[in-house]
């Protein structure tokens, strides 16, 4: 195999910050994910579908002459209040219930979600167009787009942001406590229900965000939104729950992964190489936990 970015090292720098940029965005998501997990104990299968969601919102404002990039403010309002709302429909009846059986409950909200937005945006490949124009460095040999640029600051601010209204504000400190003991927290006073839905609406918000990003650096389509929820999920098993550091770096890992295998096997191959890496870290991780066990015995 003729591999062309290990004759041309510039490729390796290109592969690489498009890599950590795209990582950033990566590990925002995963944030939402782990959030959620965290505190109730859900994995969200419907992850992408919400992140895919918001970025049609942005989509929409960009077809109504608003610049995409405001969707960053409108499509996490909008996001919080319909996470709310399948907190109250649907993930309520779930919570403290086996996890196979949230599995399954967010597995038919994804299927519903694709199926809505294929309904309401048609199935075509869309995206909104930032024209925010084109970095070049090292003598115009790397392409750094803007969007790509952009949507990496936005993802650490909101990330800081998130983090900051954690530890400063009461509903923050609800859910931290609730995350730890959700007994102990209910027991001192802590409306847990209500923590739950400010979770799962604070993890759609996240993904709104996410979403308006991927509008305008990406493209969007109903069912793309899978490989997000994979990503993600890919990122929170490999740093942990509650670990935000592990979680940037795994998702610029992840990121700067994807990148060299694009370049490697090729785009048609891209997705298949992250489903891949999953698998290999899943049958990792029921290795070293056996291992464990066999130890303790």
């Amino acid at each position: 195999m003729d591999l062309l970015i290990f004759k041309a090292p510039i490729l390796i720098v290109q592969a690489s910050l498009d890599g950590i940029l795209l990582g950033l965005l990566f590990a925002l998501i995963a944030y939402g994910m782990a959030l959620q997990w965290g505190v109730m104990n859900i994995i969200n299968i419907a992850q992408g579908e919400l992140v895919i969601l918001g970025g049609y919102i942005a989509y929409t404002m960009y077809q109504l002459g608003i610049h995409p990039a405001f969707g960053i403010f409108v499509a996490p309002a909008i996001m919080y209040f319909l996470g709310w709302g399948l907190y109250k429909l649907v993930i309520y009846r779930v919570v403290d219930r086996d996890l196979f059986i949230s599995i399954l409950a967010t597995f038919g909200i994804s299927i519903l979600t694709q199926q809505l937005m294929n309904f309401v945006f048609g199935a075509d490949v869309v995206v909104a167009q930032s024209n925010f124009g084109t970095t070049l460095l090292f003598d115009d040999s790397v392409t750094i787009p803007n969007s790509k640029l952009f949507s990496a600051v936005i993802s650490v601010v909101a990330a800081i942001a998130i983090i900051l209204y954690m530890k400063k504000s009461k509903l923050g400190r609800a859910i931290r406590a609730t995350a730890q003991n959700a007994r102990a927290a209910k027991i001192l006073g802590v409306d847990t229900e209500k923590v739950y839905a400010a979770t799962f609406g604070l993890n759609a918000a996240i993904c709104g965000i996410a979403g308006s990003l991927i509008a305008i650096t990406f493209t969007l389509h109903p069912y793309v939104g899978l490989p997000y929820t994979i990503r993600s999920f890919m990122i929170v098993i490999i740093a942990g729950l509650g670990n935000l550091p592990g979680v940037a770096l795994s998702g610029m890992g992840l990121g700067i992964f994807e990148e060299f295998a694009d370049y490697i096997l090729g785009t048609e191959f891209r997705i298949g190489a992250v489903f891949l890496l999953l698998v290999f870290i899943l049958v990792y991780r029921r290795f070293k936990l056996s291992r464990k066990r066999e130890y303790l015995e």
